[in-house]
């Protein structure tokens, strides 16, 4: 079954790929004149553009600030740059590594950068799921539960920056789950230059990275178009024991201008992971193995390796044209597709607190085998128009995943038999859709040139269905569906106090669609559901010049809808209970003190709490921070960062309390620009510590045992090393 779904997935793959090269090398036409907003065009570097102002650039508090809040935004934001990502992200990372240093964010990496999926990246105390992410404005997530597979897509090397919004945004902000905010990722542009890009990265835990990619430069003979493609393959033991990955990881852009006003461009990644997985380690597994305890090398037991592992084949392709119209419009419109097609297998209790014993023998190894195979086919319209008086907005976005799903009991002393070798291993055999169509309007009224409101409404309908030989939980068949719809305003004011400070306030409210899990009981009609949602009141303040960069905000969201469950019968029935009240402040500043340093700062008090209980949210830190030290002039580059998780409850009911505790990491790189070799444009050398002071604590809770409700934990990896080499040709 898994093979035939393979060939499947390679037949898309070279259709998909196939696409991207032709239409590369298809576009013919010539770029005219330049626009004033940003399509997507690719211009040639003029030459010899000043070092006097790039020396300026770079001495200054925004650009060496590991984040910032752009004077533009309406809501509070921390933009990471890649100037940060390039020296002080491991090259093995993803975008969990990017943003983890940002305000009220808290991320769990428990076996090293990208080394397996993030266990807890959290915004405000909203998880995964509670958010969106997207990349290069195109939301992605699982159907069933809007979650995201860190080490499934991007890598760190293609991105551009990635931006972190806490609210739900504008109504132009579209996805499954503009609740707790989005996560955007940004890749980079095709140089105007032509160059060959080598780059390895070795370190802690066996790991190594090689990578290659190539820049077209602009070409004259296909009307100016640039593109890219890079091809990264990595492995490493992981700091946990037995949890090894081996990743590949290929990514291809290519901008092409046609005309005066048009540019099209064309991107496509392809990413295969095998991982051995741990679920977590009891405090005496803990005890009695270290703080990196995983998986065992034992074959009669149940977390044995060659049990628990992964196989996992992505892709994600998209066509973008950008266009100015005579009559006015700007039209954006993004037509993507991607895929997850993920094989699963595990010991039935890798903890050991079930026995051994199947249908076939009292001392065979018990196991699991998983698959889910899913497809997202998606448009993004976007159009605006100045109307004198302001921008009008619209838009509409489009979205139709198809997911399979299905697990299986197995005997793995028998080489993944089915136990019992009957219907009865059957545990889950699905098939579900998920719809979504969001249209908006927003109008960006100049009330003055200073100050400026933005009034926008959003639709959001979507639908599920659910045809199930085996229903997940209950073990019976049912087919269902089920439709949503709820309306979105938002409002927010912008307002230029001088040319290096703005305040705005917003006032939008978000939603989050109904979980799939609300189908996984015998009779879902009887569950009334509403989707969640939140009313967030946010305020803010924006400064930046060459010697700072500061923000701060205050914010008020009132969850409501919040979904419970409770057993009637043999029927589950889901309903929407209270809700919770997040409040907080968050600032952070970067100071430019002069001869290439800068001092940054953040930090976040956050309250989170439910309205019947009063008790906190689980994974909602009481506060967080993160400062340090950058030095960058010349070819030099280093820096000095620690990141402090406050207090926090592992579990809802405030049970398995954790203690506050901080990581400090530090860069240091150098670049040799070559002066007498022209064909070397560049070297560097990149060297990342993690984890200096070697904290090997618990760090948050990752689950319970199937058997006796064990807890069980996540720990902070201990202290680890890497080297990255790059050049240019």
């Amino acid at each position: 079954m898994a093979t035939a779904s393979r060939n499947s997935v390679n037949r898309v793959q070279f259709g998909l790929w196939g696409s991207v090269l032709l239409i590369g090398a298809a576009m013919q036409p010539a770029w005219g004149a330049e626009s004033s907003v940003d399509i997507g065009t690719v211009q040639a570097t003029a030459a010899g553009s000043g070092a006097a102002a790039e020396t300026r650039k770079v001495e200054s508090a925004p650009y060496q600030a590991p984040s910032k809040t752009p004077l533009k935004v309406s809501q509070p934001t921390s933009v990471v740059s890649k100037h940060y990502i390039e020296h002080n992200v491991v090259a093995t990372s993803n975008y969990d590594d990017v943003v983890k240093n940002t305000p009220s964010v808290s991320s769990v990496g428990p076996n090293g950068p990208g080394m397996m999926e993030n266990m807890g990246l959290s915004i405000r105390g909203f998880q995964d799921g509670q958010y969106d992410i997207t990349f290069d404005g195109m939301p992605w997530s699982d159907s069933n539960d809007f979650t995201h597979h860190s080490t499934s897509y991007f890598m760190a090397h293609d991105l551009d920056q990635a931006s972190v919004d806490r609210g739900p945004g504008t109504a132009a902000t579209v996805g499954t789950a503009p609740f707790g905010g989005t996560i955007s990722l940004q890749s980079k542009a095709p140089s105007a230059v032509s160059s060959i890009n080598p780059y390895t990265t070795f370190g802690s835990f066996g790991t190594r990275l090689f990578g290659l990619e190539y820049d077209t430069g602009v070409l004259p003979q296909y009307g100016g178009a640039s593109g890219f493609i890079d091809y990264e393959k990595s492995q490493s033991n992981g700091y946990l024991t037995n949890s090894k990955q081996k990743r590949s990881n290929v990514f291809l852009k290519v901008t092409r201008p046609i005309g005066d006003s048009t540019s099209v461009t064309v991107a496509a990644m392809h990413n295969t992971v095998h991982q051995n997985v741990p679920v977590g380690a009891t405090k005496a597994q803990i005890d009695q193995f270290g703080a990196n305890y995983g998986l065992s090398s034992d074959p009669t037991q149940q977390n044995y390796y060659g049990y628990n592992y992964d196989d996992i084949h992505t892709d994600f392709e998209y066509i973008d044209l950008q266009s100015y119209l005579d009559s006015g419009w700007m039209v954006d419109n993004k037509l993507y597709t991607y895929a997850y097609y993920h094989r699963g297998y595990n010991g039935l209790d890798p903890n050991g607190e079930t026995p051994n014993g199947t249908t076939y023998s009292a001392t065979d190894v018990p196991g699991e085998k998983m698959g889910m195979d899913y497809r997202s086919v998606g448009d993004f319209a976007r159009f605006a128009r100045d109307m004198g008086a302001g921008t009008l907005n619209t838009g509409l976005w489009l979205d139709h995943q198809y997911n399979s799903r299905f697990q299986y009991l197995v005997d793995w002393t028998l080489n993944g038999a089915l136990n019992p070798n009957s219907s009865a291993a059957t545990e889950r055999d699905m098939k579900d859709t998920l719809d979504n169509v969001q249209p908006y309007v927003e109008f960006a009224w100049h009330i003055t040139p200073s100050l400026k409101l933005t009034p926008g409404v959003k639709y959001a309908w979507f639908r599920r269905t659910l045809d199930a030989a085996v229903n997940q939980k209950t073990g019976a068949p049912l087919s269902y569906s089920k439709t949503w719809s709820s309306v979105l305003p938002s409002v927010d004011l912008h307002y230029q106090i001088q040319p290096h400070w703005v305040a705005y306030a917003q006032v939008a409210k978000g939603f989050l669609a109904p979980n799939l899990n609300t189908f996984y009981t015998v009779d879902p009609s009887a569950s009334d559901v509403k989707p969640e949602e939140t009313m967030n009141y946010q305020l803010g303040t924006t400064w930046e010049h060459d010697r700072l960069a500061l923000s701060s905000d205050v914010y008020y969201i009132n969850f409501k809808n919040k979904v419970g469950h409770r057993k009637v019968g043999s029927n589950t029935i889901f309903f929407n209970e209270g809700g919770v009240v997040y409040k907080g402040f968050e600032m952070e500043a970067t100071y430019y003190a002069g001869m290439g340093f800068s001092l940054y700062a953040n930090g976040s008090v956050n309250d989170a709490k439910t309205k019947d209980t009063h008790q906190w949210i689980a994974n909602t830190p009481k506060n967080t921070a993160a400062g340090g030290l950058i030095y960058n002039r010349g070819p030099w580059y280093g820096s000095l960062l620690d990141k402090f998780i406050g207090k926090r409850y592992g579990d809802d009911g405030e049970t398995q309390a954790l203690g506050g505790y901080s990581v400090t990491s530090m860069a240091v790189s150098y670049t040799f620009k070559s002066q007498a070799t022209a064909w070397l444009q560049k070297a560097r050398i990149n060297l990342q510590l993690n984890n200096l002071f070697n904290n090997k604590s618990i760090n948050a809770l990752a689950g319970y045992t199937a058997q006796n409700n064990t807890p069980l934990y996540w720990t902070i990896p201990e202290r680890n090393l890497y080297v990255t080499l790059s050049a240019n040709f």
